[in-house]
């Protein structure tokens, strides 16, 4: 991994790996230049001030004690939670202290996470080619009839709309900081491939429900949200190097997603974890972030992917779900 420096009008230093706004992924982008650069992100963030609280129940609340003896939990990075604790597997660059391990020891489940870094829909039903050259089995294949409950967070990197995002919005950027490029490169038919391949995901999140209940038909299915990466005001291009008028781009792009997976989740009548609105106010650019910015640190998070605090906010909202039920 190469150790650049790079000031705000480069390209950002996307981490070799996937996820949402692509790594603002949930993936990767490939750059050359990918990698750490700069120092990292220092504003101080507090758990327990950002774990979300209800007028419900509490998100620390769990269900009745051995409600479900086994977990699975499969998903892409914003599930694997690359960096963001310490790694529980390389090939997968997923860590120990994700939110499946935390809601694992919460109800004291046995727990099998195949969540892997740049995971797409179509890993969980074929192989997954991983960037160390390793390939990882389809991860529906951790599912059985004994399994009790299942998380599904995956769709982001699908058709790269991560990438595109945080490859092609963020290459634009360095040439028209003030205007909205990467919209520009797109252009009317690329917006609306771009819109409708986000809709897409929401029929794929459909597909992957019926399929985790076909090799799991006893467990409960819950689809987790992404969070809200980009402000829906203001910019920060020294955290994300977007061009400002692409920001309101980006941003709804985020929101849309959201939208798409909430009415998945409907359509599929599971729940729905809304991470995206409870993560309002914790933006890449905010004073109390969820997700990383730029930088990646071995000490914080993958550059664009969920900071500790995030995972333990998801957490909090998977129990608080589950308890609702």
């Amino acid at each position: 991994m190469n150790h650049t420096t790079t000031t705000r009008r480069a390209r950002v230093a996307l981490a070799a790996v996937p996820l949402l706004l692509g790594t603002l992924l949930t993936g990767c982008s490939g750059d050359d230049d990918a990698g750490v650069t700069g120092q990292p992100d220092t504003r101080p963030v507090s758990p327990s001030s950002t774990i979300p609280r209800t007028d419900g129940p509490s998100p620390l609340a769990t269900p009745g004690p051995g409600r479900y003896p086994t977990y699975v939990a499969i998903g892409d990075s914003f599930t694997a939670a690359p960096l963001a604790g310490p790694t529980a597997d390389e090939q997968c660059l997923r860590s120990a202290q994700n939110y499946p391990a935390q809601v694992a020891e919460a109800l004291g489940a046995e727990l099998t996470d195949v969540s892997c870094t740049g995971a797409d829909t179509a890993a969980l039903v074929g192989s997954q080619r991983v960037l160390q050259g390793g390939v990882v089995p389809p991860q529906l294949q951790a599912l059985g009839p004994d399994t009790r409950l299942v998380t599904v967070g995956i769709g982001g990197n699908d058709f790269g709309i991560y990438s595109t995002l945080t490859g092609t919005c963020v290459r634009a950027a360095s040439e028209d900081l003030d205007g909205a490029p990467c919209r520009a490169a797109l252009g009317a038919e690329g917006v609306a491939t771009l819109k409708e391949n986000i809709r897409t995901v929401g029929d794929r999140l459909v597909a992957v429900v019926e399929g985790v209940r076909q090799r799991a038909p006893r467990a409960d299915v819950v689809v987790v949200g992404y969070p809200e990466i980009v402000p829906a005001d203001g910019t920060c291009p020294e955290l994300l190097p977007l061009a400002e008028g692409d920001y309101p781009f980006a941003a709804a792009m985020g929101r849309l997603l959201a939208r798409v997976q909430e009415r998945a989740a409907e359509r599929a009548d599971v729940p729905y974890v809304d991470t995206y609105a409870a993560s309002d106010g914790h933006d890449v650019c905010s004073e109390d972030p969820w997700i990383n910015g730029r930088v990646t640190s071995a000490a914080t998070a993958l550059a664009y992917h969920p900071l500790k605090v995030e995972q333990e906010a998801v957490a909090g909202l998977v129990l608080e779900k589950l308890a609702e039920d």
